[in-house]
Order: C-alpha cells, then structure tokens, then sequence
C-alpha cells in the first residue's frame, strides 16, 4: 500500500487541535518533564567500558529517519554454507543503576510514548539519545548476541556477551530499500537473504504474521499535522525477523535457566478461528486449507479485500501479555503468532521489561547468578507494562480521532469516498482514500466489504475526537 499523507492546514481548526492535543495527555496523566534528580543521575551515568572489545566488527543501525534511540545494530556474513549474525543491543543495564532516580522514573513511564508532536521518552535524551545509544562513528558499551545459522536460516549456535562496538552507517528504512531494489552492495546486503530464510522458518514452525498499514501522526516541517498510513516495506519485515529472532533466543536461555520473564499469547480458541472462517468465506477469499499464518501469508496485497481479511484476523491476535517464573518452568510459554517461547529483548531505550530480559540472559550465558536486582523485582513488571501500554494504545487511538476530526473539519457539508472495510450492524468501518481517515459511518442497504461508497461530511468534533458521517 502506498503512503497516504492527510495535512491540516494552519487555521482554527489547527490551533483547537493543538489544545486538544496537550488536553488529551494531561488527561491520560502523560509524563512531561523529567524530574531534576532523574536528570542529574542521567548525567552522571556512566557504563564500565568492557573487555572485549568488537570495534573492528563495522555494525551499522536500522531505523526510521531521524530516529536519534538507536538500540539495535546489526552485522551479517556468510559463513560457509551458513551466516553469521552480530546483533548488538544498547547497554542499558550498565547506564541504569538499579533503585536509582533514572531507574524508579522509567518504571512510572513503563516505555516511550509517541505523541503527535513528539516523543515521551522512557529514559532522558542524554543516555536514550546519546551515551546509550548506538549512534554512528563513536563507541559504545553494547550487549552483543552472536548467532550462527545454517543454510536454511535456522540457528544452530548462538551466545550473548558485553563487548564495546562502533557502528559505522545510520541507515533508514526507505533509502536501504531503495538501495537494495538496485542491487547495491552494503551492510544490508545479506539482510533479503536472511530475512527470507527467517520468514521461511517462521512458516515451518506455523508461525503468523498480521502486518496491517501503520496509521501514525506526525508533525511535519511547517508545523502542521498529518496521518501517514502505510504498509510496512520488506526491509522493515526482513528486519523484524532479526530482532523476532533475538527474542526466541532470550526465551529459551531464560527457560533453561529457571527464571525470567515471557511475552505470551495465547493461540486463538476454536470459536475465535470458526468466526474468522466465516468472515473470510462472506468476504469471497475463504480460508479453506493450511494454517492461518499461511493463509495470510499468502494474501494478495493488492486485492482491496485484503484489508478487511487482516481487520477481521486481528481478533485471532489477542491476549498477549507477560510470564513470570523463577523456580519453575511455565506451561503457558508460548507466544502462540510466533509459535514459540518469545521476550522482549531488543529494544530495552525504548521498553523497561527489556533491561531484565537482558540482564538475566547476560548472567545465564556468561554461567553467574542472575543480578538481585533483576530476580526480585520481576513480579512488578507485567502490572507497570500492562499500565503504560494501555496508556500507550489510549494515547495513539485519541490522538488518531483528535487528527481525523481536524483533517475533515475544511470539508464538512461535501462528499468523500469511503471503502467499506468491516460491516458492525447497521453501520460499518469505513476507509476515506483523499484525505487518508478511517471512520464508523452508515452504509447502503447491501454494501459490503471492499465496496466504495460515497458519503458526507455532516459534522466533526476535534476536542471528542468525534466524526459524524451520513449517506
């Protein structure tokens, strides 16, 4: 699906959403600045700098544009018949002091929240932004996972140990995918090659992949707001698979170990995968054989039904959350779309969980106790993720309604068309191409998904975040 951009002009309906912006965080109780003490220990922050040192190793970082939190980096080889994979990871267990000021505050926070006009970082921009950070051209501390693949991209070696790198190249998402549609030689290069050899065993172990359009709000140049909606590219799909593979990685030495933390889903239930059997066959692309992971896998991303078939298949991607165990081995390891034990292990600027995950998976591989800190304090962790994600998904779904509203607000009494995604009764979800807005709106008698139907704009609310279509 191609980027779809939908601007707000500077106007009063711009300035009443900057108001219901800055409303809507206060109301969610949104941190804003950091406390004077949390800054004054960031500051100070320091990590030891380690013994081994892997320098010479030319890593380079994947990201969106601008992006300054740098927490993974990558190197690939080929190494006989097989690769070579170094993923490096921002040291934040060694910035952070365990019980200090920087410590208590990224618990309150839980993890970064995305904000129309900005970020709410977890941690301060001089460690998130900088010390910590894996940014090109300096070194850094950097806790390193060392994987060896054969043929077929499935890991037969891996460990994870503290060394110092360098990373030479800041690459973003678009410009590498350009660069590799051309064939160009750089440190992506090989990242096609593994990425499909990783998609591959996700299929053999009957893993699923949703991969819906993003639906983001920036803050452009001129200082007004846009709703970008996009689909991922596959650079951005071949590069998940790294860190998916770093994640089953930290579960299965946590497993081994007796202790750790899991990110856990449960598989759907067989109501759950009747319904969308159901969904699918009145949507005239029927799941009729393989898994669903399969079944998605293989759908055409430019059949205009396919967006309805992923919205309805959301419902099977439910109930994810986290495991804690220490003594004993859980039943419930399995984080059922990836079809194996996962955690969170790759994103600890960004994420608290990840600062335990890697710390506990540190001390497993390098054969010594697990930090005190880390085993005594894991019980708190599902509570303060559960609290700053739902704060999280509150934040992006009001900001989205606050934005849509200001987008159509020039266009209230005209016509726009919408394409039927999802019927809901009597009403539908529906998808305006031009300006890019997904809304609830009534439908004809008888339209159904994929349809294109025309409606108006009958009203809008940016403070509620209410839009009001009619037919």
């Amino acid at each position: 699906m191609p980027q779809r951009r939908s601007h707000v002009a500077p106007s009063a309906a711009q300035t009443e959403l900057a108001s219901a912006l800055a409303a809507l965080r206060e109301s969610l109780d949104t941190p804003s600045s950091f406390p004077e003490d949390v800054l004054a220990e960031a500051e100070a922050a320091s990590a030891t700098t380690p013994e081994l040192d892997l320098t010479h190793v030319p890593f380079a970082t994947l990201d969106p544009a601008g992006s300054r939190d740098l927490d993974q980096a990558f190197h690939l080889t080929r190494d006989g018949s097989g690769y070579t994979v170094h993923y490096a990871i921002a040291d934040v267990p060694g910035f952070v002091r365990p019980g200090g000021a920087v410590d208590a505050e990224a618990r309150r926070r839980g993890q970064t929240l995305y904000t129309a006009d900005g970020r709410i970082p977890l941690h301060p921009a001089v460690l998130s932004e900088d010390r910590a950070s894996l940014l090109p051209g300096v070194d850094r501390p950097a806790l390193v996972w060392t994987f060896a693949l054969d043929s077929a991209g499935a890991v037969t070696d891996f460990h994870l140990e503290r060394a110092l790198i360098r990373s030479r190249q800041q690459l973003d998402y678009a410009t590498t995918q350009e660069s590799l549609d051309r064939g160009e030689d750089g440190p992506a290069a090989l990242l096609p090659v593994i990425g499909a050899l990783r998609l591959e065993q996700e299929r053999l172990r009957g893993g699923a992949s949703l991969n819906l359009p993003d639906e983001e709000v920036v803050r452009t140049e001129d200082g007004t707001y846009a709703i970008e909606r996009r689909s991922p590219l596959p650079v951005e799909e071949w590069n998940a698979q790294l860190s998916l593979m770093t994640g089953m990685a930290a579960a299965s030495l946590m497993l081994e170990a007796g202790v750790g933390i899991l990110r856990t889903m449960p598989e759907p239930d067989d109501a759950a995968f009747e319904t969308f059997r159901l969904q699918t066959t009145a949507l005239g692309r029927p799941w009729t054989r393989g898994t669903y992971g399969e079944y998605l896998r293989d759908l055409d991303r430019s059949d205009p039904l396919t967006l309805p078939v992923l919205e309805a298949a959301a419902s099977l991607f439910r109930g994810a959350g986290y495991r804690v165990f220490d003594g004993e081995t859980p039943e419930d390891a399995l984080q059922a779309a990836i079809a194996a034990p996962y955690a969170h292990a790759t994103a600890p600027l960004r994420r608290l969980v990840d600062r335990w995950t890697l710390a506990i998976c540190l001390a497993v591989s390098n054969g010594v106790p697990v930090p005190d800190w880390a085993r005594d304090s894991l019980g708190e962790l599902p509570a303060l993720m559960q609290e700053s994600g739902q704060r999280a998904s509150r934040l992006n779904a009001a900001t989205v309604d606050c934005v849509e509203a200001a987008v159509l607000t020039p266009l209230v009494g005209t016509s726009v068309e919408a394409k039927v995604i999802e019927l809901r009764g009597e009403r539908a979800e529906v998808q305006i191409a031009v300006p890019a807005v997904t809304a609830t709106a009534p439908v004809p008698d008888g339209a159904k998904p994929g349809d294109v139907v025309r409606l108006r704009v009958a009203g809008t609310d940016i403070a509620k975040g209410v839009v009001e279509l009619a037919l």
